[in-house]
């Protein structure tokens, strides 16, 4: 403490009686305080709050009062480092149920890992035996995989055009569809762009014929979704017939689907491990552009190897460009059915593939893609 901080008179009690002593608010004379002494002498001890103890034992003054070591004169941590309370503070009152302190010595609990959001055992095993089934039949008997087209495209129109009646009330009629489906799968394989062309126009008037035997009311909306559904499933799936028409045909179905699988597999695996900023919220939460990103570099890395190594007079360069297109329509696509999903309140289109969903589930990223595919392959090395 400073000299300023001793000029407050002294009380009674602290240095004894002053009746021997100056008069009233001078420093006391004698031993009992020197003011050179005072600086090497020790801090007082503060005492509680309490009833007050003579100091020497002698009466004191009844004006001056009980002397009490406590207010700002004494607030000084050295006071509070040398000496502590002469009782105990009150103890805290205890919890009924008082909750246990944490373990040190337990294990922290492992953080939780980041799921996949699907099953991957069922879609890797699903995704095996379709690919068995399409490299059998690819490869062995041609007509065999244009059969394989035209179940998966009739498929695909029972499971779109349901959906479209249980949450829209949309009545698209299946028969003309389905007919007129695989027509233009027929037809392109064994007609070209023409056939399919012709098989489109009269799918679509069957459907406006087909709908006239019902009530009218709803009857554009009804004509409106069967003819979208004929544009959107069975005319895209045509031309991988047309592909599979050309003498290497085997070869770029294969890079068209290899390609496709790739860039969806190259944005689902970087997206899920690194994605952070979304691609397009409010269409697809799950789509991220680290995700669009992987499938850019997977696609084009998967295209310059196919061009290279399974198209006659393909190029690496030719691939790289081929991988770009199929991982912009690709992605183009998996929106563009998310979009409908979104409007009919759905996150499936059917439960026929376990871990995948449905067949439309799986054709959303491919339909778009097939027309991409077959223009640059025709004008790359031509149209075989």
């Amino acid at each position: 403490m400073n000299d300023s901080s001793w000029a407050t008179p002294p009380h009674a009690g602290y240095w004894g009686p002053s009746d021997q002593g100056p008069v009233q608010g001078a420093a006391p004379a004698g031993p009992a305080y020197d003011a050179h002494d005072a600086q090497h002498t020790r801090p007082m001890p503060i005492v509680p709050d309490g009833p007050a103890v003579p100091r020497y034992g002698d009466d004191q003054d009844d004006d001056r009062g009980t002397a009490r070591l406590s207010g700002p004169l004494f607030r000084d941590d050295t006071f509070r480092e040398e000496t502590a309370p002469a009782q105990p503070y009150p103890a805290a009152p205890q919890k009924q149920n008082p909750e246990p302190m944490p373990d040190s010595s337990q294990p922290a609990p492992a953080p939780q890992k980041k799921s996949a959001g699907r099953d991957l055992g069922a879609a890797i095993g699903v995704g095996v035996g379709l690919g068995a089934v399409i490299i059998a039949s690819l490869f062995f008997v041609k007509a065999a995989f244009v059969g394989v087209i035209t179940v998966a495209v009739v498929v695909g129109l029972w499971e779109l055009t349901k959906r479209l009646e249980e949450r829209k009330g949309i009545k698209a009629p299946l028969v003309p569809l389905a007919l007129g489906g695989a027509a233009m799968v027929v037809s392109g394989y064994v007609r070209g762009a023409e056939g399919a062309w012709v098989a489109m126009a009269l799918t679509a008037l069957a459907v406006l014929v087909w709908r006239m035997t019902e009530p009218p009311e709803g009857y554009l909306k009804d004509v409106t979704a069967g003819v979208f559904a004929a544009f959107y499933v069975p005319f895209l799936a045509t031309f991988v017939a047309m592909m599979l028409a050309a003498e290497d045909g085997a070869s770029r179905v294969l890079t068209f689907l290899l390609l496709t699988v790739v860039s969806d597999t190259g944005a689902y695996a970087v997206g899920w491990r690194f994605g952070t900023h979304k691609l397009a919220p409010r269409i697809s939460p799950g789509k991220t552009r680290e995700g669009l990103v992987g499938a850019v570099a997977f696609a084009m890395a998967a295209g310059a190897l196919c061009m290279e190594f399974l198209i006659d007079d393909g190029t690496w360069w030719q691939g790289l460009l081929l991988g770009l297109a199929v991982a912009a329509s690709a992605t183009l696509g998996d929106l563009g059915e998310s979009m409908i999903k979104r409007d009919l309140g759905i996150k499936d289109m059917g439960t026929l593939l376990p871990g995948h969903g449905g067949i439309m589930d799986r054709l959303d990223s491919l339909l778009p893609t097939a027309p991409v595919v077959w223009l640059l392959l025709v004008l790359f090395v031509g149209s075989g």
